[in-house]
């Protein structure tokens, strides 16, 4: 009779789950917790939606936000160049109504202004960001002289009233690349308006990650790679950057919103985005204009942006809590 041997698998040395203790994983974790969060991050993603698609849902919708209705129709105005019809003019074939005026489809200029607003306040946003890590992590890595330049230079930008130079430095820009009795085109207005808020948005992050590149730099990690000939670039990409991934989303979360208003304000104003183009802040500077009249056509995009902004900030506050939980109050 043989003898039948029983093999005994031997337990695992890591514990179970210990995948999902990551601090990806954790942070997700505390986020999907966070039901202000949630609800405020579906908003984002709808709005985001509705400006990547909003060619889309024109076409189906069957209406451009270019079109002077009235014109082909008198009759979608009265004598007083006002909305003929109650509520702007809202009915099944103009879902929000038409401009006064000129006639325009409200709900289609609105989609195309949602998608001028967010493009430029999300491209504005990438290039601060990128244009913050570089400054900021280079100063504080490198300490010295450059550093004490860089900070100086960080001071004096964030002690400029921001909107003020806004005003003044866009005649400026757009006075370099076409001339004072030529039409600006709106690709170069838009180019200038990211270039303009990036050149006086990135101080803020660059100041944040300057502070903690210059306390990480001291570290014994840090102090590690630099004795086995580490290349500063390596040091950079491998050791700091992945510890400051935390402080860059939550200053990209909060400066986008930021964006969004101060371009609707540029554009209020007549120094940014300007009519025909759709834009949030176009559509308040016409409905401005109308608004005792006819509050429905300003309604629609000042009550869409202040959706946006406070659901983008809520978002904000939530991720910096999942990321960072002893920052919550």
């Amino acid at each position: 009779m043989t003898d039948e041997t029983e093999e005994i698998s031997a337990p695992s040395s890591t514990p179970k789950g210990s995948e999902s203790r990551s601090p990806g994983r954790l942070a997700w974790k505390r986020f999907k917790r966070d039901r202000t969060g949630v609800v405020s991050a579906f908003i984002v993603i709808f709005f985001f939606v509705i400006a990547i698609c909003a060619p889309l849902i024109a076409k189906l919708y069957g209406k451009d936000p270019y079109t002077t209705y009235a014109s082909q129709r008198p009759e979608l105005l009265d004598a007083f160049a006002y909305p003929a019809g109650p509520n702007g003019g809202m009915s099944s074939e103009f879902w929000f109504g038409i401009e006064p005026q000129l006639g325009r489809d409200v709900f289609t200029f609105l989609l195309y202004g949602i998608r001028t607003s967010l493009g430029i306040a999300v491209a504005a946003t990438l290039l601060t960001t990128l244009v913050g890590v570089v400054v900021g992590v280079t100063a504080g890595y490198l300490g010295g002289r450059t550093d004490y330049v860089v900070g100086r230079v960080i001071d004096i930008l964030l002690s400029f009233p921001s909107t003020l130079f806004f005003i003044a430095f866009m005649p400026v820009v757009y006075g370099l690349f076409v001339a004072p009795d030529e039409n600006i085109p709106t690709s170069l207005r838009a180019i200038a308006l990211i270039l303009v808020l990036s050149a006086f948005g990135w101080a803020s992050i660059a100041r944040l990650l300057r502070g903690q590149v210059l306390g990480l730099r001291e570290r014994e990690y840090i102090e590690a790679a630099k004795v086995t000939g580490a290349s500063p670039g390596r040091i950079v990409f491998k050791e700091l950057l992945p510890n400051l991934w935390t402080p860059i989303i939550i200053q990209s979360t909060l400066m986008l919103p930021a964006f969004v208003t101060a371009e609707a304000g540029l554009a209020f104003l007549g120094v940014g985005i300007i009519d025909p183009t759709p834009d949030w802040g176009v559509m308040i500077q016409r409905g401005a204009q109308f608004y005792t009249e006819d509050l429905t056509f300003m309604l629609f995009p000042g009550l869409s942006m202040v959706i946006f902004v406070l659901a983008f900030n809520l978002l904000g506050d939530s991720v910096r809590d999942a990321l960072d939980p002893k920052s919550k109050r």
